[in-house]
């Protein structure tokens, strides 16, 4: 995969003229044997959903291979914003390849109240799990970024060439641009040292272990809750906004996949959309409808239209990941939901629903 370049402080500032300017179109299958991967945030929606692909996935393509030791990090493991403690992680671990998860989130409320947390705290767990890598000779890096990083005023559907061209929305400003640098760190690291550090640009993620707070979590699992607790309680379900905006969701178990699949195959230092196609847009009033069928919700179900709706849409193009992965199949909207939902009734108790 072409190693990052060992680290030698002494000529650190020496001109730098032979270093490798692309890699070779090689496979990760070939270098496979005692391979560790390493998932920060592996506690979260997202990577709850590679360990379940990777214990479950039958295929060569998606499930774990023989040499391969897959290590899922939690906040409990160390605090990835120090230095120190995610150097201690990598060389307790000694990974040979990252995926790199783990980020400060929250709802708009507090993206918008402390944009610079969001900022600070981010740029530092990119940096000291980029440079971390890079010190100890990763031969791969993904990270995942958000489709926040997009300019505010743009054309649509957006694609991967648009990241820079033009700031991200006002309301979370500090979380976009810390995850927009991971794109320039990628880049940097490739061109100065050769690292093979790519990332990935999801659309609206749900599944299994998300996040069901009634405050401050995404649409879909929020709705989710609402809608138990109506059922439960005997009480109307009442959706904000008129239902109309559109949106691309992905089921967290096909975005696995494919963050898997990035892995092992994509080749490039630019960042991918995982998405489901413009095709498969849904209106917020078809995740309710979807929900409520689940549920088995069947009191008084209705839209506040005095609330706002937010951005009508935020259409992205998955023609790239089309192009090099065009057989590649997503579970039918439906049938995410209902795997989900399902999930969250078995799993109350125990589910994040935040304070």
């Amino acid at each position: 995969m072409g190693d990052c370049l060992t680290s030698n402080r002494s000529n650190y500032h020496n001109p730098i003229t032979s270093l490798p300017q692309s890699f070779p179109h090689h496979h990760y299958e070939q270098n496979m044997s005692h391979s560790v991967i390493l998932v920060t945030g592996g506690s979260g929606l997202v990577g709850k959903a590679i360990e379940w692909v990777i214990e479950n996935d039958p295929s060569d393509r998606y499930g774990k291979r023989d040499g391969e030791k897959w290590i899922f990090l939690t906040s409990k493991d160390g605090d990835l914003r120090d230095r120190e403690a995610t150097k201690a992680i990598f060389n307790k671990y000694k990974p040979t390849h990252v995926i790199h998860l783990a980020a400060l989130v929250g709802g708009l409320f507090k993206n918008m109240k402390y944009k610079l947390d969001f900022l600070r705290e981010n740029l530092l767990i990119n940096d000291n799990v980029l440079h971390t890598a890079y010190e100890y000779k990763v031969k791969k890096v993904v990270s995942c970024l958000s489709t926040c990083v997009f300019p505010d005023k743009t054309s649509y559907p957006i694609d991967e060439t648009m990241v820079h061209n033009g700031p991200p929305h006002e309301s979370n400003f500090g979380y976009a641009h810390a995850k927009r640098m991971i794109d320039v760190q990628n880049k940097a690291y490739h061109e100065q040292y050769g690292c093979h550090f790519t990332s990935v640009i999801p659309t609206n993620v749900f599944g299994p272990y998300d996040n069901y707070s009634l405050e401050d979590s995404h649409v879909l699992p929020g709705l989710t809750h609402k809608c138990y607790l109506a059922k439960k309680n005997g009480t109307p379900f009442v959706v904000s906004g008129t239902g109309k905006p559109l949106r691309q969701f992905i089921y967290s178990r096909d975005l696995a996949k494919l963050f898997i699949w990035t892995l092992r195959e994509y080749q490039e230092i630019d960042p991918i959309i995982l998405s489901v196609g413009e095709k498969d847009e849904v209106s917020i009033k078809d995740v309710a409808d979807a929900i409520v069928k689940a549920v088995g919700f069947t009191g008084h179900y209705s839209f506040d239209t005095t609330r706002a709706d937010g951005q009508f849409k935020k259409t992205a193009s998955n023609e790239k990941l089309m192009r090099l992965l065009p057989d590649f199949e997503f579970t039918p909207f439906d049938v995410a939901i209902q795997e989900s939902v399902n999930w969250f009734l078995e799993n109350y108790n125990t589910v994040r629903k935040g304070h």
